[in-house]
């Protein structure tokens, strides 16, 4: 039997309510479990620069977030190594909240340096390591990571990289423990205090261990290693400033944001 056109739009429009509602209840009770699930993540990528991947690997999730919170501690800096301790409106800025990917868009001079403190349980004064978050573009889409360095401010004591969405095989490989280990022990620096970083090479194979700034690289995935480079010069440069005064032992200053 053929309908009016008004009990159409009028199914249409019922339809539609009782559809978006749903939405909008799996959003609320979804998200979250999700919030949650990227805060895990998040953490266990910062971990993953200081700590060995069987040792993570064997945290449950709610380990992971005990030990983050007994062994981590965090500020946000500018790009002139000034702590940034409140936004414009005079809130709290916090580093676990500073989405490094939505700065990535912004110019350098405006981005939230997020700084991660590796440092003996309980006692926040005894540092282990700085792990850095860096940021860059791949083949396909963007690329992340966190860098540690230890407390020489110059060499790394690890690495965790991740991807969005690079070819599986070739640039994804960078997520891979063994393409991260070549990273350690490397030094970002060199004997003038220059920064040199640490390049990843074309081609793969190769020996590269007693080179301080240079790893083996990853054999057809040149323009995802070429990425990565540039990822940890540029944030590495952007860091510098609060890496100079911390190995001078210069108070940072309280930046206040426009």
């Amino acid at each position: 039997m053929q309908q009016s056109n008004g009990y159409i739009i009028t199914f249409s429009i019922i339809l539609t309510v009782v559809l978006g509602l749903l939405l909008s209840g799996t959003s609320q009770v979804l998200g979250p479990i999700q919030k949650k699930a990227e805060d895990l993540d998040n953490k266990e990528q910062i971990l993953g620069a200081v700590m060995a991947p069987e040792e993570l690997k064997a945290l449950k999730p709610e380990e992971v977030l005990t030990y983050y919170e007994s062994r981590i501690a965090s500020k946000v800096v500018d790009i002139e190594g000034n702590e940034v301790e409140q936004d414009s409106e005079g809130n709290p800025v916090v580093a676990e909240t500073v989405n490094v990917g939505k700065n990535y868009k912004k110019a350098p001079a405006d981005r939230l340096y997020p700084i991660f403190i590796y440092h003996e349980e309980g006692n926040e004064e005894s540092v282990e390591s700085y792990i850095l978050p860096v940021y860059g573009a791949g083949l396909w889409d963007e690329i992340w990571g966190y860098v540690a360095l230890q407390t020489d401010l110059n060499t790394i004591e690890g690495v965790t990289f991740s991807h969005k969405g690079e070819t599986p095989g070739l640039g994804a490989r960078i997520t891979e423990n063994g393409v991260q280990a070549r990273y350690q022990g490397k030094k970002v620096f060199d004997e003038n205090g220059e920064l040199q970083a640490v390049i990843m090479q074309k081609g793969e194979g190769k020996d590269y261990d007693g080179e301080v700034h240079k790893v083996d690289g990853l054999s057809g995935a040149t323009i995802t290693a070429n990425g990565v480079n540039d990822m940890l010069k540029n944030y590495i440069g952007h860091y510098k400033p609060y890496l100079e005064k911390r190995k001078s032992g210069t108070n940072t200053e309280v930046a206040i944001l426009n």
